[in-house]
């Protein structure tokens, strides 16, 4: 399988995402090209070769006619746009998830819908190109599974249409929720929310890079110089023996119990997952002198024992962890929103060569849309399931 880890030590934006994969082979001619089928005018797309501290990188640039784009969009005015192209329906899918994903975030952090959310004037048309850039370069480059690294998130303040707002942006913060997100020290705005809506949208993995066999390096220029600190995103193109199920190592982390309140299992296992557990679970046993106890099982990244070791011996009543490593494969997965018949629904999709095996709703959401409408859990997410089902039917 021919696949793309993300290197994102900067951050991200949309413009680094495509540039990192020109920087890697993929012709601009031929992007140009495809990007050519939009139904969009008054912009044009360059590429140039910069230096971002010791690194040559490509940098890409929007350049837009200000003249001709004089109004805002809106989530509807942006899926016409894509469906009146003679982009491939892949692509045009592909574009238009994150789009919504896009503005399912802005309508939360604003508290309404997301046909109300406007994409303004300019920055419509950069984020149109953008996003549509990145899917197609994916495409030229050969790409069947996107991964990408934990996230900087950045800090301090910007500037915006609403003020000084605090890094990473609402709507960026939103887009990196269920994602690996890490504090370099960094303070400036390091992953946009376009650069966040293609990378978890997309993304088969976060975290760790796969095992591949490297063809191609791309370096990606970011617009700002940052403090001591080289702009870009890089991307690894290459090709990976692994099964479809995504063998990896994890580990297993274990404690075992026998003098703590039960009161105080809960805690714990909120603090586990906090620290980054992949999975938790409680067994009973018993242990010497006839004593009823508990072993905790943590599954974990093995850059995380050090991290759950601490939160087990700070919220338990433990003297001692132990652990070990574990092989597991896993589907092929991803986040997506679609539209029910009681509204919006993220739902996590898994994968078999290709083929959709499942199609499960996010539980917290159908258990607050039966509070909303006084309706049993049970009603909404049978009908959610089948919703489901249907909108991805091949």
């Amino acid at each position: 399988m021919r696949v793309v880890y993300f290197d994102c030590v900067s951050g991200a934006a949309g413009d680094m995402i495509m540039a990192s994969l020109l920087d890697a082979g993929v012709p601009v001619a031929a992007l140009r090209t495809e990007l050519g089928k939009l139904a969009l005018e008054g912009w044009e797309l360059r590429a140039r070769e910069v230096m971002k501290g010791v690194f040559r990188a490509t940098k890409v640039d929007v350049e837009i006619d200000r003249g001709a784009h004089r109004y805002q969009r809106s989530l509807r005015d942006i899926l016409e746009i894509l469906e009146r192209s003679a982009l491939a329906p892949s692509v045009k899918e592909r574009a238009a998830r994150i789009f919504t994903r896009l503005a399912d975030a802005e309508a939360r952090v604003h508290g309404t819908d997301r046909e109300s959310v406007h994409f303004h004037e300019v920055g419509a048309v950069d984020a149109i190109v953008d996003v549509t850039g990145a899917v197609l370069a994916l495409d030229l480059a050969g790409v069947q599974a996107v991964h990408v690294s934990a996230l900087p998130i950045g800090g301090g303040h910007v500037g915006g249409a609403h003020g000084r707002i605090p890094v990473p942006g609402p709507g960026t913060a939103e887009l990196l929720r269920g994602f690996p997100v890490v504090d370099t020290g960094v303070r400036a705005e390091l992953v946009t929310p376009t650069g966040a809506a293609i990378l978890t949208t997309l993304a088969a993995s976060a975290g760790r890079m796969p095992s591949l066999t490297v063809d191609a390096v791309g370096y990606g220029a970011g617009t700002v110089d940052l403090p001591d600190t080289p702009n870009v995103l890089r991307c690894f193109l290459g090709e990976t023996t692994a099964s479809e199920t995504g063998d990896e190592t994890v580990l297993e982390v274990e404690t075992t119990i026998d003098d703590m309140s039960p009161q105080l299992y809960e805690p714990l296992i909120e603090r586990l997952f906090g620290a980054g557990a992949l999975d938790v679970y409680l067994q009973p046993v018993i242990m010497k002198r006839g004593r009823p106890g508990i072993v905790v099982t943590v599954l974990c990244a093995p850059e995380r024992a050090g991290d759950l070791s601490r939160a087990l011996f700070e919220e338990s009543t433990t003297i001692g962890v132990r652990w070990s490593e574990r092989r597991r494969a896993r589907l092929q997965r991803e986040m997506i929103v679609l539209t029910t018949a009681y509204g919006a629904i993220p739902f996590k999709v898994s994968r078999l060569q290709g083929r959709i095996v499942t199609v499960t709703p996010e539980f917290a959401d159908v258990a607050r849309i039966a509070r909303e409408k006084s309706l049993p859990v049970r009603e909404v997410l049978d009908q959610a399931r089948a919703d489901g089902r249907r909108l991805l039917a091949p």
